[in-house]
């Protein structure tokens, strides 16, 4: 038992590391959002989102929602930091209709987080309850995210090209899903297993994808189109 809890610490630290590259990934974006003073065609909805799905999983890994999750804590704790930092950025340099948008994505996003918050620990008694409530509203909003990289595997099989599909961010996507869903293999945890077993497909679809048009992708043309967003398989744990 000492020796599988070890093992799933060690796990957890190298789940941290993955995600937590994960999430300075857009760094890139941002520091060109900051240079050109303003947000081109970049949308906010992918960091408002994973902001809330940060906090929710901040929240389940609680130990009167879920104990024993304090790395499940850490890395979520900083990507939320991080995502409201580019949150930020992106609402200084964004025109009005946009900062609009983030506003009431954020005031929505506060609001039914406290509701979550309320209900549990007013409602629900025992880890048990709360950890399938907060665990199976953490599972959906990790679905949804997962809508952005099927935009973008779509695109790849339509054009023959993964010129928007960069192989070390896929291959990142596949690794944080394989680190995290071992980690929640380790100490059978339903609601961190079930998201990451999706992201493992999805990044593996994302790898084959690569391997199959890679060849037909005309490379001349990589990075002319410099204002479309890359997809990221954010940590989902």
């Amino acid at each position: 038992m000492a020796k599988t809890e070890t093992i799933r610490t060690i796990v957890g630290i190298i789940g941290n590391v993955i995600s937590f590259g994960l999430f300075l990934s857009p760094v890139p974006t941002f520091v060109k959002i900051w240079k050109a003073k303003t947000v081109m065609q970049f949308k906010p909805d992918p960091y408002v989102v994973t902001a809330l799905n940060c906090a929710v999983w901040v929240f389940y890994g609680m130990p009167f929602v879920h104990p024993d999750s304090l790395l499940v804590v850490t890395i979520n704790g900083i990507g939320l930091v991080i995502e409201l930092i580019y949150v930020s950025i992106f609402f200084i340099y964004a025109e009005w209709p946009k900062r609009k948008k983030i506003i009431i994505y954020l005031i929505i996003e506060v609001i039914l987080l406290g509701i979550v918050i309320f209900v549990t620990l007013n409602f629900l008694h025992g880890t048990k309850n709360r950890s399938m409530l907060v665990g199976i509203l953490a599972i959906i909003f990790n679905i949804l995210m997962y809508a952005s990289p099927l935009t973008v595997m779509r695109r790849v099989i339509s054009t023959k090209s993964v010129e928007y599909m960069p192989f070390y961010l896929s291959l990142a996507n596949f690794a944080n899903g394989c680190i995290w869903f071992a980690y929640a293999f380790l100490k059978f945890d339903p609601y961190i297993l079930v998201p990451n077993g999706l992201g493992v497909l999805s990044g593996a679809v994302q790898l084959i994808l690569y391997a199959k048009y890679y060849k037909s992708t005309n490379w001349d043309d990589v990075g002319k189109s410099s204002e479309i967003e890359l997809p990221r398989n954010l940590a989902t744990a």
